[in-house]
């Protein structure tokens, strides 16, 4: 995996290891050195990179003014590509990592009260904003939707907060009442939602009606390519010319056919890939760019084409 070369490797061990939920691990990873870690504020996240390569990011989730160690959350994939998996079955006690310094594309504004909207393992980085807004003296509410009340990570640690905070295990509760919560809007008042596509549709169609700038959103997964069309891709810088088809990725082709690029996330939200289209009509796909401000550049780990053919910079 091509790592983007701003970030600065870091050496960590894993210090602590506990169960979030079923299938979520939660680890505590503290400097190998013995100092202190790079300074984070809440929606940062960071890449994990494992013995063998493999990079993937995952959002910190412990206490931000705690600079001794940091907490991540990892969700074992049902159709892991590799790093969860291996997480969940090698990273124990005195595991030796690397991570990226902190980056963060969902931080926490300042506002008079905040409603907070979580799905499944997208609650990882509202935790540390729950913890800013209480200190600050903020009010605020947690609506947390899951699978099942075993899914549902750090549902005990969330208790504390008494009805401030909502669980709708959906096997038992239904689903977040989205239109309830958001209904009306709030002056002052900011949403961050993290969690899947079909939630945070359904939070950005509540909010339409709310002030420009108060919502905030972080999707975990992405759409998937499966059944779309296929297009002609021309790299110009190394002449190659490379189909990509309905089920693959731009970033895959192009990996595929020897096309170097660097990349992290693969789900459209960290960046790394950002990419600038020299002819052609891209197909925006991420939750990273502001497609007014940057129309020129795509991310090719999720994005496509809306015509037959797209020429890269690459």
């Amino acid at each position: 995996m091509t790592i983007s070369p701003t970030a600065t490797p870091l050496a960590v061990t894993v210090a602590a290891r506990t169960a979030a939920a079923t299938d979520v691990v939660a680890l505590t990873l503290v400097s190998a050195d013995g100092r202190d870690l790079p300074a984070w504020r809440p929606g940062a996240h960071v890449d994990v990179t494992l013995p063998g390569g493999l990079t993937r990011q995952y959002s910190l989730c412990g206490d931000p003014d705690d600079l001794s160690a940091w907490r991540v959350a990892v969700l074992r994939e049902r159709e892991s590509r590799g790093a969860s998996a291996w997480l969940h079955e090698h990273a124990h006690e005195g595991v030796a990592l690397t991570v990226g310094v902190p980056r963060n594309l969902f931080a926490l504004e300042p506002a008079n009260g905040y409603v907070f909207v979580a799905g499944g393992v997208g609650i990882t980085p509202v935790l540390p904003m729950i913890t800013e807004a209480e200190r600050a003296g903020v009010p605020w509410t947690l609506w947390y939707g899951g699978r099942s009340a075993a899914s549902m990570a750090f549902a005990d640690e969330l208790a504390g907060f008494g009805d401030r905070v909502r669980l709708f295990p959906r096997d038992t509760a239904g689903r977040v009442p989205i239109a309830d919560v958001l209904g009306r809007p709030a002056a002052g008042t900011a949403v961050y939602c993290c969690g899947p596509r079909s939630l945070v549709d359904a939070v950005e169609d509540a909010c339409r009606a709310w002030e420009p700038g108060t919502l905030h959103v972080e999707r975990f997964t992405s759409a998937e390519p499966e059944g779309d069309t296929s297009f002609e891709v021309h790299c110009v810088r190394s002449g190659v010319d490379v189909r990509v088809d309905g089920d693959v990725s731009v970033l895959d082709a192009l990996l595929a056919a020897g096309v170097e690029a660097d990349y992290s996330c693969t789900q459209g939200f960290c960046g790394t890939c950002e990419t600038r289209v020299v002819e052609g009509v891209p197909d925006h796909r991420d939750d990273y760019l502001d497609h007014d401000v940057a129309p020129d550049t795509m991310m090719i780990c999720v994005s496509r084409s809306r015509c037959p053919r797209l020429v890269l910079d690459l």
